[in-house]
């Protein structure tokens, strides 16, 4: 007679959905040694030392936010803490977007990814000053403030978390000094063989006395750059030099380079998100392949943060209260099944970073990284920032999550409170 499996945790009732198995329905999940070693229809009557009661909670594979900034401290206002926004918002693993840059990535590794309990990658930044609050610097962010040799050396020395390389392709810095910038990501992104990341939508102002630049030209002009398997960023973005042309119609090279040429688009939430734009998008037939929330010092209010000048001006302020569950409520408000939104922040999220034999599913053997959700039906306020307010009839929210088989609270001051219409 075989001895007996003893499990640290239970999880018991709760409907799991997992995209990249297919599985979709009520099961029961043992963990042992921070690992998943059942899934199974009944596990009532296990030996566990600790039982969690998932009926009418959704459990699906630990979230990840492709589009996080968590190098707190050394990018200024925009770093946030990195388990406010990992595991205390219920996401196992976050991707710091551009924040180190290969000479800083020694200390993401050491104050970051090494003393948090959330996974925490990155994409690494193009620029040598990587994510120092940009926007208030632009004459950084050129050409001479790129090292393609130092970041193709550092980023392979560091392949365990660094997942790919970020850059910005939007009006102000193209009327400075064009794409040469991107062109020399894309180079960095080839040989270290990692995909490129790219911000589209106005960031800095445009040169003065610069003609302003046409932002079709300007999309025309990157997409040939990229390929297959690059990810656009922010497709539902308010700014200038997005998705949508100045005639509120999709650029329509956009819609060949996602449908023919693999690009892959990211969410980018953020500050940018805009209902009507969302709309448009997802009518015209482009489904986000992830969902970063994009969530950073100038969009959520951060405990004991001081308002001032700096912040009020900032290009990306947002009032809007949101997080990454905010996020996929959105998405299923605009039709996009609950499934296709799971996967957008579990399955197609490893895929990006090459890590899906690892993450995004609840598979025995892998490590117990698992977020649980309570879905409430009812009605609800959303808000973007461009003043628009929505009803919808869906809310998710994080209930919890398991880190490595650890069961974790979801009490984070960055995740909003339910607004009931």
């Amino acid at each position: 007679m075989g001895v007996r499996q003893i499990f640290d945790h239970v999880i018991l009732g709760g409907q799991v959905i997992d995209p990249a198995t297919g599985r979709n329905g009520q099961y029961d999940i043992g963990i042992a040694d921070g690992r998943i070693e059942a899934i199974e229809k009944d596990l009532s009557t296990a030996v566990a030392r600790a039982s969690f009661n998932a009926v009418d909670r959704v459990v699906i594979p630990g979230m990840i936010d492709t589009h996080a900034h968590v190098y707190e401290h050394v990018t200024g206002k925009f770093g946030l803490n990195p388990e406010w926004v990992g595991i205390k918002s219920g996401v196992t693993t976050v991707v710091d977007q551009g924040g180190p840059s290969c000479m800083t990535l020694g200390g993401f590794r050491s104050y970051i990814y090494n003393a948090s309990r959330t996974r925490t990658l990155c994409f690494i930044s193009a620029y040598l000053v990587g994510g120092i609050e940009g926007h208030l610097y632009p004459d950084l962010y050129g050409p001479t403030g790129v090292n393609a040799q130092h970041t193709i050396r550092v980023a392979r020395e560091n392949l365990d978390i660094v997942k790919g390389i970020k850059a910005h392709a939007e009006i102000g810095g193209q009327s400075r000094w064009g794409l040469e910038v991107i062109k020399i990501g894309k180079h960095i992104s080839r040989e270290v063989g990692l995909p490129l990341y790219i911000h589209l939508g106005q960031l800095w102002p445009t040169r003065e006395s610069a003609p302003i630049p046409d932002a079709e030209e300007l999309i025309e002009n990157l997409l040939p750059i990229m390929e297959a398997g690059d990810i656009l960023a922010h497709p539902f973005t308010r700014h200038p030099g997005g998705f949508v042309n100045d005639n509120s119609d999709i650029h329509p090279i956009l819609l060949e380079a996602v449908s023919q040429k693999g690009i892959r688009v990211d969410v980018g939430h953020g500050s940018h998100f805009s209902f009507d734009v969302a709309r448009r998008v997802l009518e015209a037939g482009v489904l986000p392949f992830t969902l970063g929330a994009d969530m950073h010092g100038y969009n959520v209010n951060v405990p004991g943060a001081q308002e001032d000048d700096a912040r009020q001006s900032n290009p990306f302020l947002g009032v809007a209260p949101f997080n990454l569950t905010i996020a996929m409520s959105e998405l299923l408000h605009l039709g996009v099944p609950l499934v296709d939104v799971i996967a957008m922040v579990t399955a197609n999220a490893a895929v990006i970073l090459r890590m899906e034999d690892e993450l995004g599913s609840i598979q025995v053997g892998r490590e117990a990284d698992i977020s649980i959700l309570k879905i409430e039906t009812g009605r609800f306020k959303l808000s973007d920032n461009s003043g628009s307010e929505e009803i919808c009839e869906r809310l998710v929210s994080p209930f919890c999550c398991f880190r490595a088989g650890e069961l974790i609270n979801t009490d984070s001051p960055f995740v909003p409170t339910k607004i009931v219409a």
